[in-house]
């Protein structure tokens, strides 16, 4: 009962300055219309009945109103009792100490008029008074004055408050709050639905930030010991791993206050803003501690302070972020505040951002496993209506590389097939086809394609699964097919093993397989063409990463050329001429033995291969059945449990 009776007092309208500025003009244009009305102007007439009327001798007196070219027309006493001019007695709403004018009418030309009304007087014997007369309205006179600088003045407000964002709190005026932090709070009062039990997987991470909960919760737990309260935790990983959502089951769980917002809304067209929207933050935050506060994509302001002169020592950006860390771990104490901020860029922040008694702990919130796969579907499951028989575990198996992200748009994208295709439930072909779409994207299959380009594209691809099913480390085939999807003319789908070590073999055997498709042109047409783009990408990106990160290279030995310190805009090669034509070298060696491998593997077994791609050709999508049919069963199958993975080598368009 009393939350109906706090609602009804919600509901009822707030005082506003702006309803005293509307009833003052009221009034005032009231007063106007009221003050100057017409309706005390007299009736309306025309010049000939006036004139008509003064020959009749009814006329007392004429005002003839030289600006308005208006004339008002009294009448006697003896006149107005006539049956003609029975209506003609003004009625006025405010009472007037003067007379008031029975007829009004316009004329044209004054001296017109003014001869006309000499020539209608002169025989009468009881002769009208003529008065001339100009009218001004002061008020109204006043009020044009005064208009355009009430206007101007209105637009300068309205402007100043739209760049200060609006009305919002704050001493100091409405213009002032520019300056004013943009944080959105969420207490006991505001209702935030997540909670740490939407966040499936991520187990370490979210054990971290619970206990940051249980620091502002129970701080005696901690402090008894002599231990002092972290001042900060830092979320970093990939994109889509489920950083700001950790931020926002904090919000949920948290039974202190929680101040949200993104590093950009530091930023701010005017020199200084930043800085004192980072102080006005803080101040709120201590106000109201044990508190929290959440900055999302901190790398916003927190990008590392560079020694260009250029930038001068008024770069906003830097301003703002030194006022972070002084606020963070400056002479000011921070009592019971911890500030959460989450990025995928942490190579790019300052170091003094990054260092012990600001960001005390880096929470490394990295891509899912099989496991936390498998629980991320169940979250996003729950809205769906899936099919009884749909097995997680088979999903899960089906992504791994996937992101809490992108298998939320797995899920989405399946309930969109489903929908499209008519069905009641969610079965497991439509999180299937959901993967394809959104790995390999839409089918294509009005696409023209030539008999010859099509036979191309069908050996391509039969090269690519007869190598990987005839390599000991390559992925296992899971589906080939012809049809055109994205940019691709054909892809094939693999079941990779998640490694978190890779050894110098099972990087060869991948790059033997991605080039068994070029491999197969060359063999079966001698003729290659530009289908193997992105195979070739990749080989390459391997070959180098072989040679010049990993030291899997006999030649170049045990050495690296990768600085995980150093700047992406800022490389320099850090070995010479020769050693650069030594690496060139080297990856191209890697390259071509490997492609002289699969040209090797397939001339063996050339027949199969030919054999596949007339199955390929004739049904456009085959699976791994197909190729069992044909090779009999892989000689290389696993005993223990391997992840799986679709991936796709697709040939892009020449």
């Amino acid at each position: 009962m009393a939350k109906e009776n706090k609602n009804i007092k919600d509901k009822k309208p707030k005082f506003s300055p702006y309803w005293v500025y509307g009833i003052l003009i009221a009034v005032f244009l009231g007063f106007q219309l009221f003050s100057g009305g017409s309706y005390q102007d007299g009736n309306l007439t025309t010049p000939s009945d006036f004139f008509k009327y003064l020959q009749d001798g009814d006329v007392e007196r004429v005002d003839i109103v030289k600006n308005t070219r208006v004339a008002k027309v009294f009448l006697t006493k003896d006149a107005e009792s006539k049956e003609i001019h029975k209506n003609s007695k003004p009625q006025s709403f405010i009472p007037s100490a003067t007379k008031l004018p029975n007829y009004r009418f316009e004329f044209g030309d004054l001296q017109n008029f003014e001869n006309k009304l000499n020539e209608s007087t002169k025989d009468l014997t009881d002769k009208p008074v003529i008065t001339f007369d100009t009218e001004t309205n002061d008020w109204g006179n006043l009020l044009m004055g005064i208009l355009p600088f009430i206007l101007l003045i209105g637009v300068w407000i309205f402007i100043m408050r739209r760049m200060s964002g609006g009305a919002g709190g704050g001493a100091g005026g409405q213009i002032f709050n520019i300056g004013k932090s943009k944080a959105k709070l969420f207490d006991q009062n505001t209702e935030v639905k997540t909670s740490f039990k939407d966040v499936a997987g991520l187990e370490g991470a979210k054990e971290e930030v619970q206990e940051i909960v249980d620091f502002l919760k129970f701080p005696e737990k901690y402090t008894s010991l002599g231990g002092k309260i972290p001042k900060g935790a830092l979320l970093v990983g990939p994109p889509g791993t489920g950083k700001t959502l950790l931020a926002k089951a904090v919000a949920g769980e948290a039974k202190v206050p929680f101040f949200s917002l993104s590093g950009s809304d530091f930023v701010e067209m005017f020199v200084g803003v930043g800085a004192s929207r980072v102080r006005d933050l803080f101040k709120q935050a201590k106000e109201k501690s044990p508190s929290i506060i959440f900055i999302d994509e901190i790398d916003a302001i927190g990008r590392a302070r560079g020694k260009n002169a250029m930038s001068g020592s008024n770069d906003e950006r830097e301003n703002t972020l030194n006022q972070l860390l002084t606020e963070m771990d400056g002479f000011g104490t921070n009592t019971n505040v911890i500030v959460i901020a989450a990025t995928n860029r942490a190579d790019i922040l300052d170091k003094a951002l990054m260092r012990a008694g600001r960001f005390d702990r880096q929470i490394y919130v990295d891509l899912p496993d099989v496991r936390e796969r498998e629980e991320i579907f169940e979250v996003h499951l729950r809205p769906l209506k899936k099919a009884k028989d749909l097995d997680l575990d088979f999903l899960s198996k089906q992504t791994p590389g996937f992101s809490g992200a992108d298998i939320a748009n797995v899920c989405n994208e399946a309930a969109l097939i489903a929908a499209r295709n008519g069905k009641k439930e969610v079965d497991k072909q439509d999180f299937l086809d959901a993967v394809d779409r959104i790995i390999g994207g839409l089918e294509k299959k009005n696409k023209i394609i030539t008999p010859s380009e099509k036979k191309a594209v069908a050996f391509h691809e039969a090269g690519h699964a007869v190598t990987s099913w005839m390599l000991e480390h390559a992925a296992p085939l899971v589906k080939v097919t012809i049809v055109p999807r994205g940019r691709s003319l054909g892809a094939a789908w693999y079941l990779p093993e998640e490694r978190l070590i890779v050894r110098p073999e099972q990087m060869l055997d991948e790059m033997c397989a991605a080039l068994g498709g070029r491999a197969a042109e060359k063999v079966i047409f001698n003729k290659i063409s530009t289908g193997a783009l992105s195979d070739l990408e990749k080989v390459t990106k391997q070959a180098r990463a072989m040679v010049t990160i990993y030291g899997l290279s006999d030649k170049i030995g045990n050495l690296t050329y990768y600085d995980s310190g150093q700047s992406e805009y800022g490389f320099t090669k850090p070995y010479s001429e020769k050693t650069a034509e030594l690496i060139d070298k080297e990856i191209s060696d890697i390259i071509e033995e490997q492609y002289q491998r699969a040209i090797n593997l397939l001339e063996e077994h050339k027949d199969k291969l030919t054999e596949l791609a007339e199955v390929l050709l004739e049904k456009e999508v085959i699976f791994k059945d197909n190729l069992e049919k044909i090779f009999g069963k892989r000689p290389f199958e696993k005993e223990e449990k391997v992840n799986s993975k679709e991936k796709t080598n697709s040939e892009e368009e020449e």
